[in-house]
């Protein structure tokens, strides 16, 4: 498969993932408004190392704070080459959270993780409450601080958030996990 067509399945995987899993099942109550305005990018590193993708999400974040809100609410950093490992993916966290310190963006930028192996503190890996953080790809989603607070202003109960999507997967049926996680089977 060449780059290009190889780079079209993964936007299509995290594409489908985004409208299918966190969209369609309302995991974050806050993406369907930006996808349907086309605010959020989604970005795929082609890094193979700490430090290239390191840049790439230096340049992301730059991006969020060179563009408006209206035309850039939020970016999805897709890692497809890199950070397979769950526990080197958690690790690099620290590297993102030393980058947004040393730029001073403390208070303006955060980062949600996705991981296909993702797996809360005190979880068995084939736990279904994990599925709510469980990705096509390793995924950093970069997000203005300042546009969520707007949003929790009209949004009642929003540290209930989680609890009500482990609620919405462990409803789902064997076949309706199948057929929107099937991502995970296919890796």
């Amino acid at each position: 498969m060449n780059s290009q067509s190889e780079h079209t399945l993964i936007h299509q995987m995290v594409e489908q993932w985004l409208t299918q899993v966190v969209i369609g099942l309302n995991l974050c109550p806050f993406a369907a408004k930006p996808h349907k305005k086309k605010q959020i990018k989604i970005y795929i590193s082609q890094a193979r190392q700490e430090e290239p993708l390191l840049e790439d999400i230096y340049q992301q974040l730059l991006e969020l704070e060179s563009t408006p809100p209206e035309r850039l609410e939020t970016t999805l950093v897709v890692v497809p080459y890199f950070l397979s490992s769950f526990d080197d993916y958690n690790q690099f966290i620290d590297w993102i959270d030393a980058l947004i310190i040393q730029h001073q963006w403390e208070g303006i930028y955060q980062v949600a993780t996705f991981h296909p192996n993702y797996c809360f503190a005190g979880n068995h890996p084939e736990d279904d409450d994990n599925l709510t953080n469980k990705s096509p790809y390793p995924i950093y989603h970069l997000i203005r601080e300042e546009s969520i607070e707007k949003v929790l202003t009209h949004y009642p109960q929003p540290e209930l958030i989680p609890e009500h999507n482990i609620q919405r997967i462990k409803n789902l049926t064997p076949e309706e996990k199948n057929r929107l996680f099937s991502y995970l089977m296919t890796k």
